[in-house]
């Protein structure tokens, strides 16, 4: 037998390489075949019911690390639901109508003016299909668990149905109405847009000074004097109806260069630089009021242009009067609605001027800024060109620049019950605090929601037109509708002409002929998801409604978020989730967003190749996702190494209670020694805050307290000692079985409150923990902290206890340093203490070798004066000397009873092995050890 053999070394087939991306698949089989979601919830059944609503992504293309971010931070809060007390379901979901699915499938070849419009839907439901099958995989190679097989989706019929119900409840509240105000509309995509679906750009404009001359100046201002504004859209000119002036503002009649100008008296100044005038005279001032109604002539139309007053009128820039096209601008529309203003829109659904814009007619919007300034210089209006960067918006899936433009739309009247949504805002857990007040404000400013759309994969608008062209939406015909579409989806209103989609025997005073239309715009996809809390929370057994949360990217505010809470309040009055948890942008490292041509972007798939899904997983734990997160290779890497730690500090510790039962092993605590008795204690505060930090959603919270335990508590001191009993000690005895006590409730409890994290690393440690009953980890219940009486006494003492120990390894430091000792069992320490530090040492020392918690070999205090050569640390002083004695080779400590056992045998052990070995190996003591 060798020495080593006589040695308790902690041995498991538990590897130290994790080899993930070749384990972690075989486990989601294995959680598949055993049905390991379904068997959680059936065992939850009875209990509270928690539910997180899924706010479906957009089934196009692979999955990317934002899309991993939210799914498995979901799916952290899911699993830790689960095993905290709680029945929580997640059935996932995905949004599958809208334009991409028809660019991609224009990009196809596939034309769709050309097409059948069933046919053409059709395809767009199976490529939708095909990326919902592609994002599943990928998001179950996440360790994601969650009722895959019965997802819900917006093109499913029975969603269809429910949407439609939604929007006839809203139609009977008197919500939704038929209008020509001016909306975003996208050239690019021919169709109208939500405000959720704009996004800023910086682009260079023109910005131009225009003289309109005077037809009518009510006998208040000379009749030659010329109104001039300031405009950043030259090609809203041709639209022009109107100029506002503010009823409360100083203008001025300014005379230069032989000609008479109208402008703010307060931005005469300005104006005057920038038209570079050198001599002028005010010749006049008048308030704005009286310039009410006066009308001068187009710049180069035969029409005439309206001055009205209007009060949002600003002196921020410009010329104080301000160029009305109520076809293009909402302020325009709004202000000029009392002045029974027309609507004039000269552009087409592709961005190009019609006949009603003579001269421009068939020129694009944005190359009819360059004619309409010709024209204006034609006809002596233009006083000032120049061009500058400003922010416009764009559309947010072609990236070009959208116009505001009047057609007729459906919309949704926010006016009627705003003040009801932003009660409900209030009512709200905004788990980020200023997720309310941006959703506030959006609520509070937003105008009404156009909620139709001008393209063909969406579900329909549920209305029909007699005769004469009256809308007909009633109870009735959207009932009627709904469960034409639960049964055929909504493929059926492409399918049927429109007295085959009204209910049997419908009639309508104003069709006499009984002849009737159909609507053919769609709906505003934020209306398909925004009605998920209907067609999915209302309509699966196991769901509620309202949802205990909603989790989605911090673009949802003014998406998900808002589209959810205006139709559920619109139809219910309240808001369709309680709290609402939000989280920032991924970006690469050097904190830019990812895009194709930077070449910067990270898929999930590769993290999981290379590393795994539980380092994706531990990264997610680590960063604050409140906010914008960065990520790289890298930085993965970097996680990686993290994980290697948790790894093999777990593993230490299975691999050191491979020999203990529990249920016979097991010490009570009161028998426990004072630093088992600290670290259960720490076990107990990391339960606790891990708890605390899970119920907050924070999970950044949950990785630091996991790991700081792990490696400063465990790793840096408790286990660091730990060898040199549990190898040391013989197998049954008390002082090993002690720290196996503390080591195995660790183990167990650390590997509970890991699940939601990395479940494929515990639910592998739970297989070496045959003793727990449960068949996978994550059917376990979350520990709770055990009660200890006087743990606020014993955290004291050994908190200082600690802060004592860290200044004697600055002492072994120095000596090491020093060349007095190598390795620090090498040491002898001796302690020149203050009376603070002498009756805590004494206190430590009643149970504990104090040489064994410093891993030294030799440790005494002295009332003596410290030599010169002791480390000073505040009001005591450290000595290291080099300890007496040989090295014993089975413990490695310096001991002057080596060499000195009379069994010649044992001449290389101290006593206390020798009498360990004699023992457990009464063998060795006649025939002695093997060379080594």
């Amino acid at each position: 037998m060798k020495i080593k053999e006589t040695l308790n070394l902690g041995k498991t087939a538990f590897p130290m390489r994790a080899g993930l991306p070749n384990k972690e698949p075989l486990m989601q089989e294995a959680w598949d075949k055993a049905n390991l979601y379904a068997y959680r919830l059936k065992e939850n059944e009875g209990k509270p019911s928690f539910v997180l609503h899924d706010g479906p992504p957009y089934a196009n293309g692979d999955i990317h690390v934002g899309h991993a971010l939210n799914k498995i931070s979901k799916d952290m809060i899911i699993r830790y639901k689960n095993m905290a007390g709680f029945r929580a379901p997640y059935v996932p979901g995905w949004d599958t109508h809208g334009l991409p699915i028809e660019q991609v499938l224009t990009k196809q070849g596939v034309k769709r003016k050309e097409l059948d419009r069933a046919d053409y839907l059709r395809l767009c439901r199976d490529y939708a299909l095909s990326q919902v099958a592609i994002q599943r995989k990928g998001f179950k190679s996440l360790g994601v668990l969650g009722d895959w097989e019965q997802p819900y989706m917006t093109l499913q019929p029975e969603f269809e149905a429910a949407q439609i119900r939604v929007f006839g409840k809203m139609a009977e509240n008197g919500y939704i109405y038929k209008g020509a105000k001016p909306i975003y509309w996208s050239p690019s995509s021919e169709s109208s847009l939500a405000e959720a679906e704009i996004e800023y750009e910086d682009v260079r404009s023109a910005s131009i000074f225009v003289a309109f001359k005077a037809t009518d100046t009510k006998g208040i201002l000379p009749e030659d004097v010329e109104f001039v504004i300031w405009t950043t859209t030259p090609w809203t000119i041709p639209s022009n109806l109107g100029i506002f002036a503010h009823p409360d503002y100083d203008y001025v009649v300014v005379a230069v260069n032989g000609r008479k100008f109208v402008i703010a008296s307060e931005l005469l100044h300005a104006v005057a630089e920038k038209l570079a005038w050198e001599n002028y005279d005010v010749i006049q001032t008048v308030k704005g009021a009286e310039l009410d109604l006066m009308t001068a002539k187009h710049p180069f139309y035969d029409r005439e242009t309206l001055v009205m007053n209007a009060e949002y009128v600003t002196l921020d820039s410009g010329t104080g009067l301000v160029h009305v096209a109520p076809g293009h601008g909402e302020d325009d529309y709004i202000f000029s609605r009392k002045y029974k203003l027309g609507v004039l829109s000269p552009i087409d659904n592709r961005g190009y001027y019609t006949n009603e814009a003579p001269g421009l007619e068939g020129l694009f919007y944005d190359e009819g800024n360059k004619k309409v300034t010709e024209l204006l210089e034609e006809n002596d209006a233009l006083l000032k060109l120049e061009f500058f960067t400003h922010s416009y918006p764009h559309d947010w899936r072609t990236k070009k620049p959208v116009i505001y433009r009047a057609t007729p739309q459906w919309f949704a009247s926010i006016d009627k019950f705003r003040e009801n949504i932003l009660s409900e805002v209030e009512k709200v857990d905004w788990i980020v605090p200023w997720g309310k007040t941006r959703l506030y404000n959006m609520i509070r400013d937003r105008g009404d929601w156009v909620i139709s759309r001008q393209r063909a994969w969406g579900v329909p608008l549920p209305i029909f037109y007699a005769e004469d062209g009256t809308a007909i939406i009633t109870p009735e015909t959207t009932a009627h509708v709904a469960e034409l579409f639960a049964e055929n989806g909504s493929v059926i209103w492409w399918e049927r002409e429109a007295k085959d989609l009204l209910p049997t025997g419908f009639t309508h005073p104003s069709s006499p002929n009984g002849a009737f239309t159909k609507e053919t715009d769609i709906m505003d996809v934020w209306f398909d998801s925004g009605s998920s809390w209907h067609g999915v929370l209302n309509q699966r057994e196991e769901l509620t409604y309202p949802a205990d949360l909603y989790l989605e990217g911090s673009d949802q505010y003014r998406g998900w978020f808002n589209s959810s809470i205006t139709t559920s309040v619109a139809v219910n009055g309240i808001a369709p989730y309680k709290a609402v948890l939000s989280q920032g942008f991924v970006q690469d490292a050097k904190g830019r967003k990812f895009s194709k041509s930077l070449g910067n972007g990270i898929a999930p798939k590769d993290v999981t190749k290379q590393y795994g899904a539980d380092i994706l997983r531990l990264w997610v734990a680590s960063v604050d996702s409140t906010s914008d997160v960065r990520v790289s290779m890298d930085l993965i890497g970097q996680t990686s190494e993290s994980y290697r730690k948790i790894r093999n500090t777990l593993r230490f510790l299975i691999a050191n209670t491979s020999d203990f039962d529990k249920s016979k092993d097991t010490i009570a605590f009161a028998d426990l020694h004072g630093s088992d008795k600290y670290l259960l204690i720490r076990l107990n505060q990391v339960v606790t805050s891990v708890r605390e930090a899970y119920d907050r959603y924070n999970f950044m919270e949950v990785y630091r307290t996991i790991f700081n335990f792990l490696t400063n508590d465990l790793s840096a001191f408790y286990l660091d000692f730990a060898k040199d009993i549990v190898y040391i000690e013989s197998e049954n005895s008390f002082a090993r079985r002690r720290m196996q006590t503390v080591m195995y409730e660790i183990l167990v409890k650390l590997t509970k409150l890991l699940v939601p994290i990395v479940p494929h690393t515990a639910e592998e440690i739970w297989t070496y923990l045959e003793q727990e009953e449960e068949a996978y980890a994550y059917l376990a219940e979350m520990p709770n902290a055990t009660v200890i009486a006087d743990a606020d006494e014993i955290l004291d003492l050994w908190s200082a206890f600690l802060d004592f120990r860290a200044g004697v390894l600055k002492a072994l430091e120095v000596a090491r340093e020093d060349k007095v000792i190598g390795k620090s069992l090498e040491a002898s320490v001796t302690v020149y203490p203050d009376e603070v530090t002498k009756v805590l040492i004494a206190s430590i020392a009643e149970q504990e070798d104090v040489a064994t918690l410093l891993i030294v070999s030799e440790f005494a205090i002295s009332d003596e004066i410290a030599p010169e050569e002791a480390v000073k640390l505040d009001e005591i002083a450290i000595k290291v000397a080099h300890a007496h004695g040989e090295v014993c080779q089975r413990c490695r400590r310096l001991d002057n009873t080596v060499g000195a056992n009379a069994n010649p045998h044992f001449a290389e052990l101290c006593d206390h092995c020798a009498t360990i070995v004699s023992a457990e190996f009464p063998e060795v003591a006649t025939t002695g050890f093997e060379e080594k």
